[in-house]
């Protein structure tokens, strides 16, 4: 996508935007070790624990919310892997490759540059959550977008890439949960009445589930 759109200046815009953005990096050295370090893997395992801590928020109400939560986990793991055939497919090169005498903080890579990987990871997560926690979810969707806009930073992807990511990830979270979310949580109420249902429920909510009613009539 980089060589699409052109115009005048010889450069599409996915390659002005990444560049702009890579002069701002030339001059924000303050900033790089955080930025490569939560670009290699720190902002994957930001998201990591805030989907954790979602499956234990979701065991707090009902096996329907942690069949939500297990379903944005594995939206997450989905999108990772359909996009390996995808940029395969798409074969676009990085853009220290096309583009000569960028700043790179992070090792170079020679595997395709769209989608992004990690945004399609951010973009599950982001949009997995929110289904069922909106509170969370817009931490997680903060995070999300700050782990696409430093893949950009760090010069590891074009602005497009992490785009595309996002839009694909949210889609894999939306359509995994549709398909899913009757079965799973069948599934899970299941489990929730078996030695295993701590996965499912809280101690809380099976203590309140044995409580008698009570009697409301006046």
């Amino acid at each position: 996508m980089a060589r699409d759109a052109e115009d005048g200046s010889g450069l599409s815009w996915n390659s002005r935007w990444y560049l702009d953005l890579n002069q701002i990096s030339r001059h924000t050295a303050w900033a790089h070790g955080i930025a490569a370090a939560y670009a290699v893997a720190g902002g994957l395992l930001v998201l990591a624990a805030l989907l954790i801590a979602g499956w234990l928020l979701a065991r707090r109400r009902s096996p329907r919310h942690v069949a939500a939560a297990v379903s944005a986990g594995a939206a997450a793991v989905l999108g990772f892997l359909l996009n390996q055939p995808l940029s395969a497919w798409i074969n676009e090169p990085r853009p220290y490759r096309t583009l000569h005498h960028v700043l790179v903080l992070v090792a170079r890579v020679q595997d395709p540059s769209m989608p992004s990987d990690h945004a399609i990871v951010a973009g599950a997560v982001a949009t997995g959550i929110l289904i069922y926690s909106w509170r969370l979810g817009l931490v997680a969707t903060v995070f999300g977008l700050a782990l696409a806009f430093d893949r950009v930073y760090v010069g590891a992807h074009y602005p497009a890439d992490v785009m595309v990511g996002l839009v694909i990830g949210a889609a894999v979270a939306l359509l995994l949960y549709r398909v899913a979310r009757l079965p799973l949580t069948a599934f899970l109420a299941l489990i929730s009445r078996t030695p295993l249902r701590g996965l499912v429920l809280a101690d809380s909510v099976r203590r309140d589930s044995r409580l008698p009613k009570a009697d409301t009539e006046t």
